[in-house]
């Protein structure tokens, strides 16, 4: 995720850290080129079809409300999962406050909570399809790590492991009734967290809806030239481009949003919320906590 201060309207227009212009270059600058090759063929050549500007204009405002709609969906989506992250970092915050009320210091408390770290970074190890045997081989141990990255789901894995822990604790009448009640709680809080970021991760936009829009994005862009002809000229080409950098930056940026846990610069940081996680934990069993996680080049990851 990109993190820095909004950069001056000088600065706006050469700043390529974040814009999807890299990525669409070559479709502005071929629809620029076509435009170019339309008028010069309309001018000096053969006279070709002009399209009315009005019919091509409704045409827009309908392709723009589809972007939109489609945009803001995969926005929603961002934004979903940024707040099911939100809430998994505020579970296991609670998890600690709710060790020190209901579990005396010792091992077994430290136990769950390092379990915690590692259900912290074996879900993202699972969202992004990565190794993170080295993040928490120091929190539980390299046989305990192995074990729960043997199953098909380590971050399920981890959890079960702290209710087994909680299970026994209760049975040994450590932990009273009520103190399993609200720890278990927290556990299911999380575990509903987990699931709805699987649901994103497993869920993307409907295809036969990007399909659509992308059709008619190219197909706007092709006919636009033969509209733009009479209506401004030699400057053609450069309304063409400025059209083609909105609708193809939209669907670019749709595309960017819609799965928000991938390692890209505008996915969410999910390592840096592990640190985040990692120094609650930390603090609540009275051990030098790590140091928050800084943007490098302006980006968290």
């Amino acid at each position: 995720m990109i993190v820095r201060e909004h950069p001056s309207p000088l600065h706006l227009f050469v700043l390529t850290q974040g814009s999807i212009v890299p990525k669409i270059i070559g479709k502005i600058l071929g629809i620029a080129l076509l435009t170019a090759i339309v008028l010069l063929l309309d001018a000096y050549f053969i006279a070709l079809p002009h399209i009315s500007i009005a019919a091509m204009g409704i045409f827009g405002v309908a392709l723009s409300l589809f972007l939109g709609f489609r945009n803001n969906a995969a926005y929603d989506r961002w934004w979903e999962a940024r707040k099911l992250w939100g809430s998994m970092i505020a579970d296991v915050r609670n998890l600690g406050r709710h060790m020190w009320i209901f579990v005396a210091k010792g091992t077994d408390r430290a136990e769950i909570l390092s379990c915690a770290v590692a259900f912290a970074h074996l879900h993202p190890g699972f969202l992004r399809d990565v190794d993170v045997e080295d993040d928490i081989v120091d929190w539980i141990g390299a046989e305990n790590a192995a074990a729960m990255l043997s199953h098909q789901n380590p971050a399920d894995a981890a959890l079960r492991s702290m209710a087994e822990q909680i299970g026994q604790l209760t049975e040994q009448e450590v932990i009273s009734g009520f103190g399993q009640i609200a720890i278990s709680k927290t556990l299911s809080s999380l575990a509903l967290a987990q699931a709805g970021c699987e649901r994103i991760l497993t869920t993307p936009l409907p295809f036969v809806h990007s399909l659509l829009i992308r059709r008619t994005t190219y197909l706007y862009c092709v006919l636009l030239p033969f509209a733009l002809i009479e209506s401004t000229g030699g400057f053609a080409p450069i309304f063409a481009a400025a059209v083609a950098y909105v609708f193809f930056g939209l669907q670019a940026v749709t595309n960017e949003l819609e799965l928000p846990f991938r390692n890209v610069q505008n996915g969410l940081p999910l390592v840096s919320m592990c640190r985040v996680i990692e120094i609650s934990v930390s603090e609540a069993l009275d051990r030098p906590a790590p140091k928050p996680l800084e943007a490098v080049n302006y980006i968290l990851t």
